[in-house]
């Protein structure tokens, strides 16, 4: 299976992840290797509790647009 990983990194150098496709699904991580690893287990574990009929489709990731206002 494939998912739609967004990655943001905060103001204290922290790296979050959020998977669209699985509502609550998160984690967090110092760096980014290691939030790969994480966000990795998250969903697995997120499958093996909610089962995989609770995957929603996050569409095709089409890119990212920063907008300033």
């Amino acid at each position: 299976m494939k998912f739609n990983v967004i990655i943001e990194k905060d103001e204290d150098d922290y790296f979050f992840a959020i998977v669209p496709g699985l509502p609550g699904c998160h984690t967090q991580a110092k760096s980014l290797d290691e939030l790969i690893k994480r966000v990795k287990e998250a969903i697995e574990l997120y499958i093996e509790v909610e089962g995989p009929a609770a995957v929603q489709s996050s569409g095709t990731f089409m890119g990212v647009q920063v907008v300033e206002i």
